[in-house]
């Protein structure tokens, strides 16, 4: 599978992350509310931001979210790697739109494309998510993700955090609230 696609939506295009797009996306990242209820609640500091765009860059498989109407970038997302912890699955997350995009399906826009495109080569998509982060959790039921019994724990902004694992299978998509008609 291509884990740096061009997926297009109806008001939302997902394409390969790039160095140039540091500026853009940090200016959008830097605003605290963003990151108040995540794990990484430090992630709007440059120095910690620059990490994560870093480690993106070189994951092969982040994104950037833009807006087709005004050509803006909206926020990023990224794919794992392919069957990490099990035969069959890849991972979705490392995702943060700016708060002008939050409501109104956004998200729910570019996690139906990366699903479309994922599902068609994995059984099933992860989402690890904050296990107190309630906005994550309400978002991954809102798209059709299923709470697994599997969990992480890592290191976020100074702190161990627990972290539950969501997935969302071939059946469930094609038959969930994000399914393609």
């Amino acid at each position: 599978m291509n884990r740096q696609p061009v997926l297009e939506g109806s008001r939302l295009t997902l394409r390969p992350l790039v160095p140039e797009d540091w500026e853009a996306l940090f200016a959008l990242a830097r605003d605290p509310a963003i990151w108040a209820v995540h794990p990484a609640h430090d992630r709007w500091q440059e120095p910690v931001f620059r990490q994560f765009f870093d480690e993106g860059l070189a994951s092969g498989g982040a994104l950037v979210v833009i807006d087709n109407a005004s050509g803006e970038i909206a926020g990023s997302t990224r794919y794992g790697v392919a069957e990490a912890e099990a035969p069959g699955e890849i991972e979705i997350g490392w995702s943060f739109l700016a708060r002008k995009y939050w409501g109104g399906g956004y998200n729910a826009e570019f996690k139906r494309l990366m699903l479309a495109h994922a599902l068609a080569h994995f059984d099933r998509v992860i989402f690890q998510v904050g296990a107190d982060n309630v906005v994550s959790r309400r978002a991954m039921a809102n798209i059709g993700g299923i709470l697994t019994d599997r969990t992480r724990s890592f290191e976020r902004g100074g702190a161990m955090v627990e972290h539950v694992i969501f997935e969302i299978t071939r059946e469930s998509f094609a038959k969930g609230p994000l399914a393609i008609s």
